[in-house]
């Protein structure tokens, strides 16, 4: 993957968790910078662990499904873009009771909720030989400045921009499915 494709990426997997943190500071009553920080940090680690867990369990099928590689990465990535854009058009609980304070668990829990297509992308990742260390440092960076940014704008931007960004965040990784399918398709002819 070039830098193009893996910022795009790392930019996609922070979406969900932006629009988490969206909704977690607009609960909050004056988010300081201290309690951003804290949700961006939880946020980041988790979002950056999952790609290599995900990665560690593709290595062990990629020489099963070598031939098919290419087909897997768009469907995973078109999966997780479709649900995301099916999430970011979803009309929001009414009867949700905002939260008062987010402890260390409820936020790693969050944390590891928005990360799981990290996971899967991460196992998309391995069959295409994709460098791990440096796709998954630069997903946890931006979920990391996403998480922060989005507990602070909280408040201000309430919960339709964070759908707005996931909306985006889904249409990204399609495209990224789309190109990596077109460049094995154009290979292989």
């Amino acid at each position: 993957m070039n830098f193009a494709a893996t910022a795009a990426l790392s930019l996609a997997m922070s979406t969900d968790a932006f629009a988490a943190a969206v909704g977690k500071g607009a609960a909050l009553h004056k988010p300081r910078w201290s309690e951003a920080l804290r949700t961006g940090l939880i946020f980041g680690v988790i979002e950056a662990i999952t790609p290599v867990i995900g990665w560690a369990l593709g290595r062990v099928a990629a020489p099963y499904v070598e031939a098919w590689d290419h087909w897997i990465a768009f469907g995973l990535l078109a999966i997780i873009g479709l649900l995301m854009i099916r999430n970011a058009l979803a009309t929001p609980d009414a009867d949700e009771a905002p939260a008062q304070k987010h402890s260390f668990w409820v936020l790693a829990v969050t944390g590891f909720a928005t990360s799981i297509d990290a996971m899967v992308v991460g196992a998309g990742l391995a069959l295409l030989g994709a460098n791990i260390i440096v796709t998954a440092a630069a997903i946890g960076f931006s979920t990391f400045v996403m998480v922060t940014l989005g507990v602070m704008l909280g408040r201000v931007l309430g919960t339709v921009a964070g759908r707005r960004a996931e909306l985006v965040g889904g249409a990204i990784l399609i495209i990224i499915g789309c190109v990596i399918l077109y460049e094995h398709i154009g290979h292989a002819a």
